[in-house]
């Protein structure tokens, strides 16, 4: 009872952390996404040191910042798209440095520096981008001068959370078909059909609600939420396996750490976003 009550509880902190940040205001948007990156990035390095690699953590996780603000200043409308330049610099700084590091293996260390922002500040520069500049479902609290919809974000994680319980609920109750028990013994084909079924019910239902495409577009989004969703989690527990870990952190008591909260929208987002451009 104490390990579901302080999952629950901390489960119940993921929620208002999430939808309060990402809704409350553009200011507290930035913010969350931010903690959400830099969260993600550190347990990354953490978790592959455990390799006896060493990543440039501190030059990785500017550089993943400085994508994520750049791309919010972009998507704001504050600067233009030529600023994504300034990104050049600061990777090439970051395969100066491995020159005086001397460590044993500097490309293996480059590789995992360079991965680490490509898996986690790529997908989170995103959101930016389906935030601002678009209308739809209003911040909680009001702002000026920037036109700002957090909706895309709200909706995208209300039918990963759904996906999410779907899969468990169906997959405890009715699992028998391994997904991939290499990877994930726990996963099964019929949870993976389960939260397809439960997310497109939810989206039926809230589509009106979120506004911004219509409601075939939102039951199309939570079938790539639902699908990318399962592989997002399957290459992280492939991640875990590989550095020989069971969570990529402890910050978040009963649920783990940044990496297995948000593993799903890592891999799901980009493939979310992509289809809205398209369809929008």
């Amino acid at each position: 009872m104490n390990i579901f009550f302080r999952r629950t509880l901390t489960g119940a902190w993921i929620v208002v952390f999430v939808m309060g940040g990402f809704w409350l205001h553009p200011l507290s948007f930035f913010i969350t996404g931010l903690v959400m990156l830099v969260g993600t990035q550190y347990e990354y390095y953490l978790m592959i040191r455990n390799t006896a690699v060493r990543p440039q953590m501190v030059s990785g996780i500017i550089t993943g910042t400085a994508a994520y603000t750049i791309s919010t200043l972009i998507a704001s409308g504050m600067i233009t798209k030529k600023f994504f330049l300034v990104l050049i610099p600061l990777m090439l700084i970051i395969m100066v440095i491995e020159l005086y590091r001397k460590e044993d293996k500097p490309f293996d260390s480059l590789a995992h520096t360079f991965f680490s922002v490509l898996y986690t500040a790529v997908p989170f520069s995103m959101f930016p981008f389906a935030a601002f500049s678009r209308t739809g479902l209003n911040s909680l609290l009001p702002h000026a001068n920037i036109i700002f919809s957090p909706g895309i974000i709200i909706g995208f994680f209300i039918l990963l959370w759904a996906n999410d319980t779907g899969a468990y609920l169906t997959g405890i109750s009715l699992g028998r078909r391994k997904l991939m028990e290499r990877i994930s013994p726990k996963k099964t084909w019929e949870g993976l059909i389960g939260g397809i079924i439960i997310a497109a019910l939810v989206a039926w239902f809230l589509s009106h609600w979120l506004g911004i495409v219509d409601k075939i577009d939102w039951i199309i989004i939570s079938l790539i939420v639902s699908v990318a969703g399962t592989f997002g989690d399957l290459v992280e527990s492939m991640l875990k396996r590989s550095t020989g870990v069971k969570d990529s952190g402890t910050i978040m008591p009963g649920h783990g750490g940044f990496l297995d909260r948000f593993d799903s929208a890592i891999i799901s987002f980009p493939l979310v976003y992509l289809f809205i451009s398209l369809v929008g």
